[in-house]
């Protein structure tokens, strides 16, 4: 009997997985709604003792809604692997998401810049899954300027990819803490999980790119996604649907 191929024990893994995380939230959603009960129960504290106890159980909701967030990271950690790739231009995809961010950096003093040529040729990209991976790349920024900054996204060709950077003017990383961003469940951050990097590269790689990070201590961050260009990609891998030549 032949070994079983790599891709099979990931996908039989990333089948138990979900299983496993299923089965969690199932019982984490009857953990919820006790709680919600509780709460109702102690809507209105009379005493001090009923504060204490809404109190800790709002807390309880909190922790039990970040296992729930947990969870539905993870998963989606698991299960990217096969992505529904068509032909996009990447400055519309990024506009799109731009629009759907500007009311956050707003809020957080953020300055966006894009910087897109209108002839860049295009890439393959699912593209909800990649608007996904641009998302937490811009709340990482955001996270690591909380007293506001600039992101700046500019792209160029490189050969048979499209090279789409993402820099903010943050504090930058130190090199300790670099070797460690793409280890799940490994952040800096108070409240954070940790799948954020780890997804974001994963979605990136399942296109048939990279992701790459330049940062240093004091001097800001960049992540760089290396796309290939459309026609570069095999037909079989868009959806079943052939791929037109760029500029075709």
């Amino acid at each position: 009997m032949s070994p079983t191929a790599p891709s099979t024990q990931y996908a039989e893994l990333a089948e138990l997985a979900g299983g496993f995380i299923h089965e969690i939230k199932n019982h984490l959603s009857t953990l919820g709604l006790n709680l919600q009960l509780l709460a109702e129960d102690y809507a209105q504290p009379e005493t001090q003792r009923e504060r204490r106890s809404l109190t800790r159980i709002q807390r309880l909701q909190s922790e039990c809604q970040r296992l729930v967030d947990v969870s539905n990271d993870f998963l989606r950690f698991a299960r990217i692997q096969s992505l529904d790739l068509r032909p996009h231009k990447l400055g519309d995809v990024v506009d799109q998401m731009l629009d759907f961010f500007g009311p956050t950096a707003r809020q957080a003093k953020l300055e966006l810049h894009a910087y897109l040529p209108a002839d860049l040729p295009p890439v393959a990209l699912d593209a909800e899954q990649f608007r996904q991976a641009l998302l937490n790349l811009l709340l990482n920024a955001e996270q690591a300027m909380p007293e506001g900054g600039e992101i700046t996204l500019q792209a160029t060709p490189a050969g048979d990819f499209v090279r789409f950077d993402v820099i903010d003017t943050g504090p930058g990383m130190p090199a300790d803490v670099m070797e460690k961003v793409w280890k799940p469940f490994f952040t800096t951050k108070p409240g954070g999980n940790g799948l954020g990097l780890p997804i974001t590269r994963k979605i990136i790689e399942a296109h048939g790119g990279r992701l790459e990070v330049q940062s240093e201590a004091g001097k800001g961050t960049k992540f760089t996604m290396h796309l290939p260009i459309a026609r570069t990609l095999a037909p079989a891998t868009l959806a079943g649907e052939p791929v037109p030549a760029a500029g075709s």
